[in-house]
């Protein structure tokens, strides 16, 4: 039987069955999130998901971060098939301190492992999502084989098949994926990823750094690391310190940080077109010639 609770409730509505408490005060933030203020003064907000199941994907993916008792995450109070209501994250602004924390508690993160590569949180959907774009959390157990499987090539192809990559592109993308197995690096275990870890979703807190909008699953604790570097991170010199720390990077880390990118970088060719599926191709040719 299909659960439809949420999808025509207003914001207060969902807060209230969710957390159990009173509503006190709504404000609206954005298309898909929602400020509410409940009767004992707590604020939380309620998001809305960007696509069939992908409210219970993330807040599993939080509860998964949450568990491993590293980094700063908000509490879930509550989902359903449309909406999570999830703890207002106090406003701070970035810091060095703060950055070297969070670099060390990402790599705490990051140790606290995954059954497999691919391996969607206690609760998640294989058929997840990364922003508005489908992932597929499918296991397997070899690092190199299972990024070209589920983590490159899908992308490839609904770039390709909406005209975004040209035929002889994607067969660029393909050759990468053969050399993986060289390219990779030394074999690691499966990390627990946040998954989508771009400036928008590391929130800086009075002194520290909260995530949120996962993507979780179990990956190459690189790839996440890689997606900071892609897309810029507020102290990112701290940050890369405060994990070196923690946990060294294995040998030739920086030689493989674009290698990780494909992945982010398709999936936004996917989503926003041609200017990030050149990037992705400048990326891959790079990847080749090593």
């Amino acid at each position: 039987m299909t659960d439809h609770r949420g999808e025509g409730e207003d914001a207060g509505a969902v807060a209230a069955r969710l957390t159990g408490r009173a509503v006190r005060a709504v404000r609206p933030l954005s298309g898909a999130l929602t400020e509410v203020t409940l009767d004992d003064g707590r604020t939380v907000v309620v998001k809305r998901g960007d696509g069939p199941g992908a409210a219970r994907a993330e807040a599993a993916g939080l509860r998964w971060l949450t568990a491993a008792g590293a980094v700063a995450v908000p509490t879930v109070h509550g989902d359903d098939p449309h909406r999570l209501v999830i703890d207002r994250v106090p406003p701070g602004r970035p810091g060095a301190e703060a950055a070297l924390r969070f670099g060390r508690d990402l790599a705490a993160l990051h140790a606290a492992g995954a059954p497999a590569f691919g391996a969607p949180p206690p609760g998640g959907p294989q058929d997840a999502y990364i922003g508005r774009a489908p992932m597929r959390n499918v296991p397997g157990t070899d690092w190199p084989l299972w990024y070209a499987e589920h983590r490159v090539l899908p992308y490839v192809r609904l770039a390709a098949d909406a005209g975004t990559l040209r035929s002889t592109e994607a067969a660029l993308f393909e050759r990468v994926c053969e050399r993986l197995p060289d390219l990779a690096g030394p074999a690691e275990p499966p990390a627990r990823l946040h998954g989508d870890l771009w400036n928008g979703n590391v929130l800086w807190g009075p002194d520290q750094v909260w995530l949120i909008d996962p993507a979780a699953h179990g990956g190459h604790r690189e790839t996440d690391l890689a997606m900071l570097h892609l897309f810029g991170c507020p102290h990112l010199d701290q940050v890369r310190e405060g994990y070196h720390r923690a946990a060294p990077l294995a040998d030739g880390w920086a030689d493989r940080v674009g290698l990780h990118q494909l992945f982010p970088l398709l999936v936004h060719a996917v989503l926003f077109g041609r200017g990030y599926a050149r990037q992705a191709l400048s990326t891959a040719k790079a990847a080749l010639e090593r």
